[in-house]
């Protein structure tokens, strides 16, 4: 059958490409739009499902991948999302591998090229689904792109919902779905494509390689499964050749219809993100949406309007003479609406309101119609031809311009968070998430501020509570952090982080019951929990507890190897109470799972000193003032020590060091003194 062209598509205000020049075209828009993201950092949710996910790192077993979810928890696991992507995080594993570590370029580069891909597949998606497998009677490549299907390509290239899936790296998964849903549905068509043979209509080898595709897909995102739709879609209105417009009017007219519409107004603004992609925002839960609660909030003529637009659609693409407008317009729904369904509530409950991310396949749906109905309109209204050149020049210009931005604002925290308050004011995970960046830059008083904000706008948001006490415990304002952190574990008592910081609190308060119960209520949540059996370390050394101290700093080493301060306090501690031999011991055990630790380095200097070690003893005291050599208390020791061993003038010199670099060091200057008499009284006994 030879190939076809609707007579309005030549009047689709683009130029002639061939197939080579529209694919090159695309790739090219695709870039443009978000090639400024690739030197951005990991930010949001990138920081659990990569930077701190071991499932990437080399050392960690292959199949692990396969058992544990996105973010690295086992999937048997009470705290698993249950989202399993190994396909996707393999592939961040390859990043982590070809890029030798945690190198975010190598990570965006690869999510930028997957947009562009996609981007350019959508030519051949469209084509097929605006003409049919006309289109594609000679293999994949289009003999001459329509200019529907290469508009509804550009369009999807530079819609700027998509900008969280290619500049923020989780978007990865919706990516990598988008793609094997491609490549499901190509390969589904091309089983019924046997090129001029109309006969040999069916190849069972093909719908294999589909079923796998789609397989594939659902093991990048939980949403692949919904190209089975789309391919069904599909099979029913071009290949078993369903006569639509006698079914539509079967269903739309037939007495005794149900008329029941489940209005949701966030179908209402995912429609508006679609439509006007000015307003985007990192998260759109807490509050972010308040909800429609009267029959009389005027939100509700949205309701209405997108209902209207829908049915609007659905009517002209089932009772609509003209077949293929029929069928362009029924699998353009095909396409917005089935890879929406698993976000939309109906199914299954979802963990959000609103997520541009969900979008990715939706919107080539929507890209598809509004390419459509430009045609249409510009074969409709020919003497208005040039306006219509102009809009569309001003709108993929908007569209560029917005995604420059918009992946501007997603190369670093502190710009993703602060361009949120100004659409999401109301967001208490917004004030939650710029407080949190501040408080890792160290803006801690700034950061107070934005958590009570997310507070008081979710006042059971026990994370935020939680960071908020945090940092009034550092600001010695113990009171009110106790509280915060006991409405936290009051509101969520699973919740082992916060039992675990309200135990430091309640230590500094001297409740020392009362932290020994938090902490062992932390550990109870959490069985390997390190941090936790340091801090109760601490508690049992501050009541003089020595072996119960030693007991948890030793579990704490045994659940960290590399736990740093347990390894030294348990230095100390059995430095101070006279067991120097043991203290010896566990410091060599210490530096040799931490052999540039200069905290360890030094503590086991004293005790070998103490022991009469000197020679040794001076060997670990320069090697850590190799690695800090401004480290006062280290010069001080030092000195202390060549003061015991007789060498008086380095004793002299690393006195006088330390008081430099400290001039209030304790002591110090007390033996400084001690010292000068000596040597004076030296020079004056001198013949």
């Amino acid at each position: 059958m030879a190939q076809t062209e609707l007579c309005w598509d030549r009047h689709v205000p683009l130029p002639k490409l061939g197939p080579v020049q529209a694919k090159v075209t695309v790739a090219v828009v695709a870039l443009l739009c978000f090639i400024n993201s690739y030197d951005g950092e990991f930010v949001f949710d990138d920081s659990e499902a990569i930077v701190n996910n071991k499932d990437l790192k080399p050392t960690t077993p292959l199949s692990n991948i396969w058992r544990n979810d996105f973010w690295g928890s086992n999937l048997s696991s009470n705290s698993s999302h249950k989202s399993y992507r190994p396909l996707t995080v393999l592939t961040f594993r390859l990043n982590y591998l070809i890029a030798g570590g945690l190198h975010p370029v190598g990570f965006h580069v690869l999510n930028i090229i997957l947009h562009a891909v996609i981007s350019v597949l959508m030519i051949d998606v469209f084509a097929i689904l605006i003409g049919g497998l006309d289109y594609d009677v000679k293999g994949w490549t289009v003999n001459r792109a329509p200019k529907t299907s290469l508009l509804a390509a550009i369009f999807f290239a530079a819609h700027p919902v998509h900008t969280e899936s290619v500049a923020g790296v989780v978007g990865r998964a919706d990516l990598l779905c988008a793609l094997f849903f491609q490549l499901s549905f190509l390969t589904y068509c091309k089983a019924f494509n046997k090129g001029n043979d109309r006969d040999a209509r069916f190849s069972v080898q093909w719908v294999v390689v589909s079923l796998v595709l789609c397989a594939a897909a659902m093991l990048c995102k939980e949403q692949g499964i919904t190209v089975l739709g789309v391919n069904a879609a599909f099979d029913v209105l071009l290949i078993c050749n369903v006569n639509v417009y006698e079914l539509g009017h079967r269903i739309l007219f037939r007495k005794n219809s149900p008329g029941i519409v489940n209005y949701n107004y966030y179908y209402c603004l995912n429609a508006w993100l679609l439509l006007c992609p000015w307003w985007l925002c990192f998260d759109w839960s807490m509050g972010c949406v308040p909800l429609i609660k009267s029959a009389t909030d005027w939100r509700v003529v949205w309701l209405l309007l997108l209902w209207c637009v829908l049915i609007g659609l659905i009517s002209q693409a089932l009772c609509s003479p003209d077949s293929q407008r029929r069928r362009t317009l029924t699998l353009g729904l095909v396409l917005l609406v089935v890879p929406f369904l698993p976000a939309c509530n109906i199914f299954f409950r979802v963990g959000f309101v609103v997520a541009e991310r969900v979008l990715y396949l939706s919107s080539a749906g929507y890209c598809l119609l509004l390419a459509y109905s430009l045609g249409h309109c510009c074969y409709r209204w020919i003497k208005y031809k040039k306006l219509t050149c102009v809009m569309l020049l001003a709108l993929l210009c908007m569209y560029v311009v917005r995604c420059a931005l918009r992946s501007h604002q997603w190369r670093s925290e502190q710009s993703l968070f602060s361009s949120a308050l100004s659409v999401c004011p109301l967001n208490a995970k917004v004030h939650y998430n710029v407080g949190k960046n501040l408080a890792d830059r160290g803006n801690t008083t700034t950061a107070v501020k934005y958590y009570r904000e997310a507070v008081r706008l979710h006042p059971n948001y026990v994370h935020a509570m939680n960071n908020l006490g945090n940092i009034l415990k550092e600001q010695n304002e113990l009171s009110e952090a106790e509280q915060l952190l006991s409405k936290a574990v009051a509101v969520q008592p699973d919740f082992a982080a916060a039992w675990m910081n309200l135990g430091i609190v309640q230590n500094s308060l001297r409740k020392f019951d009362a932290a020994e119960e938090s902490y062992w209520n932390a550990l109870r949540y959490r069985r390997k929990y390190p941090d936790c059996y340091y801090n109760l370390g601490r508690l049992y050394a501050d009541q003089n507890r020595h072996v119960d101290a030693l007991n948890a700093w030793r579990n704490a080493t045994m659940l960290k190897p590399d736990h740093s301060l347990a390894w030294n306090n348990m230095v100390i501690l059995l430095d101070n109470t006279g067991n120097l031999g043991q203290a010896e011991l566990i410091g060599r055990e210490a530096l040799k799972l931490l052999p540039n630790d200069h905290t360890i380095m030094f503590s086991l200097a004293n005790v070998l000193g103490k022991l009469q070690k000197y020679k040794e003893s001076e060997s670990f005291f320069l090697h850590a003032l190799r690695i800090k050599p401004n480290a006062a208390s280290c010069h001080g020791n030092l000195a202390v020590l060549y003061h015991r061993w007789g060498k008086l003038e380095l004793a002299k010199k690393h006195y006088e060091l330390s008081l430099k670099l400290d001039p209030e060091a304790p002591g110090t200057r007390d033996n400084y003194n001690m010292l000068r008499r000596k040597l004076d009284q030296l020079k004056h006994s001198a013949p």
